[in-house]
């Protein structure tokens, strides 16, 4: 979808929100709104606004390995599954 589409006014945003909203969900793009000729907000459906979240949740705990691993307090995968290894052996 052309970008430049994805710019509406607030004023069109008032007159046929559910509308906007429908083709909002429809087409799964950022809608950026202007007020007086400058970008004043960014909508998004509900969603992409899950999946952000989740992949903001994903960034954090790979953070959070990231400084378990520079503290020493983390496992490196070849442990790891090593570990898993040894688990599956003794289930067989």
């Amino acid at each position: 979808m052309n970008k430049l589409s994805n710019i509406i006014p607030v004023s069109d945003l008032r007159q046929d929100a559910a509308k906007i909203l429908k083709q909002l969900n429809k087409n799964n793009e950022p809608l950026i709104i202007t007020q007086r000729g400058r970008a004043a907000a960014v909508m998004i459906g509900v969603e992409a606004y899950e999946k952000s979240e989740h992949e903001k949740e994903l960034l954090w705990l790979l953070a959070k390995g990231d400084r378990e691993i520079d503290l020493g307090e983390g496992y490196d995968l070849n442990t790891v599954l090593a570990e898993a290894d040894v688990l599956l052996a003794k289930e067989s």
